[in-house]
């Protein structure tokens, strides 16, 4: 395989933009192991109790992620998030004025690889969340494992992620004064697995519990469609049905988070490697649905409310289509 290389007159600017994504990439993929190897080795050391009071910090503090997280606003507010915003470049694009006096979930689509449109529009401040919707705090669901891990924990939550178990949900939209924003990434890990380029489809068919909530909270939902996130990264071919993939559901099954094999550009080389490649996301946030509390909410509730959320989805996707690069015959492939 040629290897194409970079230039050597590359503008700093986009040296600082292409280590921005560099680091965010590492703490995606590292920063969890070391964070846990750093602890680990503090417990072992001369220097055990500073250890042994982080545990007691730990288990005093064990709810937080389920009770809105901590977040940081100078955390969330680094000039390095500017960075990575402008290496796609990244864009937040509003449709509607959303009412703070209400709590809303939004539906992020599709997964992606790495959910690198929702993590740069709702955890941290580059792409102008809170001037676009004043009153608004976005917190961005992740997986509940992520919080156990020592050290990295505080990280992540600083930029508003918080656990996506069902009382952390719950939490967020039962403020009685509004206000807050759960972004979800409905397809979840299974998704991860399909993203490519040009793929359009999305596990959401039978995704419903996010609806359950909203039902019985009252939250208002709102489909959001991040155009360009299956563009980032090649993945290897994994069709269903195939040893790969049968291989890739088990250990998801077991781990609790898929391993997709995917690949795109090196950090001096444009021809293979983990850096995802420079391309446009446009992360459009639909019209809100109205959502009627009920604190019981019935099969039938659920699943009329959900074959709304699609058909809006739906609609979302085939409104902006030609603005950002999608042919008349490309559509939505629910699963």
């Amino acid at each position: 395989m040629k290897i194409e290389f970079a230039p050597m007159n590359v503008p700093l600017r986009r040296r600082f933009q292409t280590a921005a994504v560099l680091q965010w990439m590492f703490s995606f993929l590292a920063l969890a192991q070391c964070c846990l190897a750093v602890f680990v080795l503090l417990a072992l050391s001369d220097w055990w109790m500073l250890a042994l009071l982080y545990s007691g910090w730990l288990w005093l503090d064990w709810d937080t992620p389920t009770s809105g997280g901590r977040r940081s606003r100078w955390v969330r507010s680094w000039v390095v998030w500017d960075y990575f915003r402008d290496y796609f470049p990244l864009t937040l694009i509003k449709t509607v004025d959303l009412d703070p006096r209400k709590n809303y979930i939004f539906g992020f689509h599709p997964h992606g690889v790495l959910v690198a449109g929702a993590f740069g529009n709702f955890c941290t401040e580059s792409t102008g969340f809170s001037r676009l919707f004043p009153g608004l705090t976005s917190h961005l669901l992740m997986l509940p494992f992520w919080f156990r891990v020592p050290l990295f924990r505080e990280y992540i939550m600083s930029g508003g992620l918080v656990s996506s178990s069902k009382s952390s949900l719950s939490h967020l939209v039962s403020r009685p004064e509004g206000g807050n924003v759960a972004v979800i990434a409905v397809g979840g890990a299974p998704e991860s697995l399909d993203a490519r380029p040009g793929s359009l489809t999305l596990q959401v068919q039978n995704r419903k519990g996010f609806i359950k909530l909203a039902l019985r909270h009252g939250a208002q939902l709102v489909p959001v469609f991040s155009f360009g996130e299956n563009e980032l990264f090649d993945q290897i071919k994994n069709p269903s049905g195939s040893n790969l993939r049968t291989l890739q559901n088990q250990l998801q099954s077991i781990l609790g988070f898929a391993v997709p094999l995917f690949h795109a550009r090196g950090v001096f080389q444009y021809s293979l490697g983990l850096m995802p490649y420079r391309k446009s996301i446009h992360t459009v946030v639909g019209k809100p649905i109205s959502v009627a509390q009920t604190s019981c909410p019935s099969s039938e509730d659920i699943e009329s409310l959900h074959q709304v959320y699609l058909t809006c989805l739906k609609d979302l996707f085939e409104q902006n289509k030609h603005t950002y690069g999608f042919n008349d015959d490309q559509h939505l492939t629910f699963k």
